[in-house]
């Protein structure tokens, strides 16, 4: 018999809208353990993980209130799930709020103070915290979506280190559905986010089991005609070519033209070693090698891709080698006679690629004898997708998805449009949707008939994302197309490893979840520092709350009715668990989390550092520390604001020597624009070698110095690298601020300054006295004219102001111009 609506038990709870979320048993698990811990939780695409921490989200905010803070890696994917969550949830709409770059920070900063839920990604928050303009001491609940990107010096690990430090009542839930390739991996993303608890459930679990099905995996091998072979063994020639003059230097072990990346890599190393030696060789074997990298990728274009994409790539290529300052790599790929025929046997190629044909057929079989209603098509190269495009809208409604930067010949789209297209596929007006990897990461792309990859990928982790966008409801087909003899098969056989190696992963940490805890606790010593743990290391009581989670680890429904915090969730129609006794369990994490106080208020060292300056460190590093309050503005002068009369202009020994060879600005104009603001300019020379870059005489580096010392009275000092860079930083705000009690005043900015900001300036620049005193002098005088006619006796009588002030400010008001 059919199932109808009336037949789906739902799930209340006050925060969520009635008959809207479908009761399923695994879901409401994961929540019940991600309520009372820091959880991973691992779960196929397509099977809900958002639903999951909505419900935490329903539960932290009802008994905790406070805030909640979901973050996604694209703008696309913030918008799906502020939709999802505005449908969901009983809150106003108002204050379910997004923050992208595109909303201004002083409008985020208001928008934060009155939001319930905030979605975002995890850059702009990232700015805002080390910007200090918001707060996570009253979020509750922090989601990270596709939370396998927290490695490295992804956002995502910054904004948990600060969560985990600030807030009162922290809980974080990570979401993936392919956490990492192996379990150190995985155990790496647990520390960085600070989780302690992982519950990972498979397709083969059984309460899982009944909302998949089977996805095909077809492998079609595709023969490249005799033209398009010429045109990549006419490339490779000119490769072998280019790799024996590498092999000369020393570099080169294989004149190969299939080296692997592993190789190039090492090669390029080496070069840049030669290159710190001040060895010649070193930079012609590095223009050589920058050429090789481009001669590869348009032999990857034309092998895997098409030549429609080779002869735009072809095509950008000749008009970066006209460009003025075009590289030498550049000019003499597009020169080589052998290159040039490849150019003109592609854009004379009028074939139908293979590749093309083989994906039109596919479409046609889907959607015409199979009665099928939707396609994705997935390619790397956005340049086939705008070809594919073209060539499948003759025959089929078809759409392109790509990323929104623009770049030579193709045009990005902009959140609007891919919002607007992934809508209008949603809802049925076209069939075919041809993506870029931005489609792959949880988007909330509809049920497809067919998944159509024009090329394997070989990162697992991508791979799954893609499949998982058929089979959810019914047996769904996923095609991989490859190129025979290409390097489609080499990533064929890199994916089908990975693969492996994700599933046999997810399987084995089902059944080691115990072990994996207990590696974590013994690892993550900063968790006491993140949770405010006392020196005896006190936290929330892993061993108590595990006894109370769940009680079988299984995936069948008794396991389920055991889960914690499964009661806050009613249903309307269940006979599954509903007249079980079960203990809340939210009381002890009020209990037992020695929660920490946020950030002290008052007496701070402020740094005033430039919005550009996010590539580097420094700012989120300075950040951290409870006595610096750092704020991101878009200078004009110089990179770090330390003072009214200091300001840094942070360079590493590369950008210096560049800036005084060429560039759009040399280190001279910025530094005189500095000195022009501010009477004490400080130049920061970052790294090492700054006499032995690029072909520039140490002298002609050393006269440069002197220069900016002499000339322009600017303090250049040397550092180590970022590290010693951000120590210097905090000595200097912390003397000027505290020990010369100067305060943080930036000068030089586009912006129209008030008439009380300039009046203070004007007094302010008065000998050096500074804003503070300016004010004082501003207070007792009434204007700008009656402080320059005080006499020393009364310029006193302004607080602050004392003898030897008093005299300076005469001398300064009182003396002759020597000119």
């Amino acid at each position: 018999m059919a199932t109808t609506d009336e037949d789906i038990a739902s799930i209340e709870h006050p925060l969520l809208e009635p008959d809207f979320l479908e009761r399923r048993l695994y879901q409401l698990k994961l929540a019940g353990t991600a309520a009372n811990h820091h959880t991973l939780v691992c779960l196929p695409t397509g099977l809900g993980k958002t639903t999951v921490s909505l419900l935490v989200t329903a539960r932290r905010l009802e008994e905790v209130g406070g805030k909640s803070l979901m973050l996604a890696p694209t703008k696309p994917l913030v918008q799906q799930h502020a939709e999802f969550y505005r449908e969901a949830l009983r809150i106003p709409d108002e204050e379910i709020v997004v923050f992208t770059g595109d909303v201004s920070p002083d409008d985020r900063a208001a928008m934060w103070e009155s939001a319930t839920v905030v979605l975002a990604t995890p850059q702009v928050i990232e700015n805002d915290l080390v910007g200090s303009r918001i707060s996570l001491a009253d979020v509750t609940h922090l989601t990270f979506d596709e939370c396998h990107r927290a490695t490295g010096d992804y956002a995502y690990n910054y904004i948990a280190e600060r969560y985990h430090a600030d807030a009162r009542q922290p809980l974080v839930t990570g979401m993936s559905a392919s956490p990492g390739g192996d379990e150190e991996a995985i155990l790496d993303v647990c520390e960085n986010l600070g989780i302690d608890e992982v519950e990972v459930m498979t397709e083969e679990d059984a309460d899982v089991e009944e909302f998949t099905h089977d996805t095909d995996v077809e492998w079609e091998r595709i023969d490249l005609p005799e033209a398009v072979l010429e045109i990549r063994d006419a490339l490779n020639e000119v490769i072998t070519e280019r790799l024996e003059k590498l092999k000369e230097l020393g570099v080169a072990s294989s004149t190969q033209p299939d080296q692997s990346q592993k190789d190039l890599n090492r090669m390029r190393a080496e070069l840049q070693e030669l290159i710190n030696n001040d060895q010649s060789e070193g930079f012609e074997g590095m223009s050589i090698h920058a050429e090789v990298m481009k001669l590869r990728q348009a032999v990857t274009l034309v092998e895997t891709q098409s030549v429609e994409a080779l002869r735009r790539y072809f095509e950008r290529q000749r008009n970066q080698a006209r460009s003025s300052g075009a590289s030498k790599a550049s000019q003499r790929m597009v020169s080589d006679p052998r290159v040039r025929e490849a150019m003109r046997k592609a854009e004379s190629f009028d074939e139908i690629h293979p590749k093309y044909s083989k994906a039109r057929m596919l479409l046609a079989e889907t959607l015409g004898l199979e009665g099928g209603e939707r396609v994705i098509v997935f390619t790397e190269s956005r340049d086939t997708a705008e070809a594919l495009t073209d060539f499948l809208s003759d025959s089929f409604d078809a759409k392109r998805f790509v990323g929104q930067g623009d770049r030579e010949g193709s045009d990005g789209m902009t959140q609007n449009q891919q919002q607007a297209v992934l809508d209008e596929f949603r809802a049925g007006e076209f069939e075919v949707l041809v993506s870029t990897s931005v489609a792959e990461e949880g988007l909330d792309v509809p049920e497809v008939d067919l998944v159509l990859f024009y090329e394997p990928v070989p990162t697992a982790i991508r791979s799954i994302q893609r499949k998982g966008r058929t089979g959810r409801q019914t047996e769904g087909r996923v095609v991989v197309l490859m190129a025979e003899d290409t390097r489609d098969e080499a990533y064929f056989w890199i994916s089908r490893r990975r693969e492996k190696e994700m599933e046999n992963e997810l399987r084995e940490l089902k059944g080691l979840t115990p072990e994996i805890t207990e590696e974590l606790d013994d690892s993550q010593q900063s968790l006491t520092d993140f949770e405010g743990g006392d020196e005896s290391g006190a936290k929330v009581d892993g061993d108590e709350q595990k006894a109370d989670a769940v009680g079988d680890s299984s995936s069948g429904s008794e396991g389920v009715a055991a889960g914690p915090g499964l009661q806050e969730f009613g249903e309307n129609n269940s006979e599954t668990g509903s007249d079980k006794d079960i203990g809340d369990g939210a009381d002890e994490i009020d209990e037992d989390v020695d929660t920490p106080e946020p950030h002290a208020e008052g007496d701070t060292v402020a740094v005033v550092a430039d919005q550009r300056e996010m590539d580097a460190n420094i700012a989120r590093e300075l950040s951290r520390r409870e006595a610096y309050e750092v704020s991101l503005e878009t200078l004009d002068v110089g990179d770090y604001v330390l003072s009214d009369r200091v300001v840094v202009e942070r360079k590493s020994v590369a950008d210096f020597v560049d800036s005084l060879v060429g560039g759009d600005r040399s280190v001279f104009e910025q530094v005189g624009a500095m000195a022009r603001h501010y009477s004490r300019p400080i130049v920061v020379v970052e790294g090492e070698g700054l006499y032995e870059q690029r072909d520039v005489h140490p002298n002609a580096v050393r006269g440069a110095l002197s220069s900016l010392a002499v000339d322009f009275g600017a303090s250049v000092l040397r550092t180590d690298g970022e590290d010693d860079t951000t120590e210097l930083l905090a000595v200097i705000a912390g003397r000027e601020q505290e020990t010369a009690d100067r305060e943080v005043s930036v000068h030089g900015e586009k912006g129209t300054k008030t008439l009380s900001e300039q009046q203070e300036y004007v007094v302010a620049s008065i000998a050096e006295i500074g804003p503070v005193t300016a004010r004082s002098l501003l207070e007792e005088f009434g204007t700008v004219e009656a402080v320059m006619i005080a006499t020393e006796d009364e310029l006193q009588e302004a607080d602050g102001v004392g003898t030897v002030t008093a005299e300076r400010i005469r001398e300064v008001i009182g003396s002759d111009y020597t000119g």
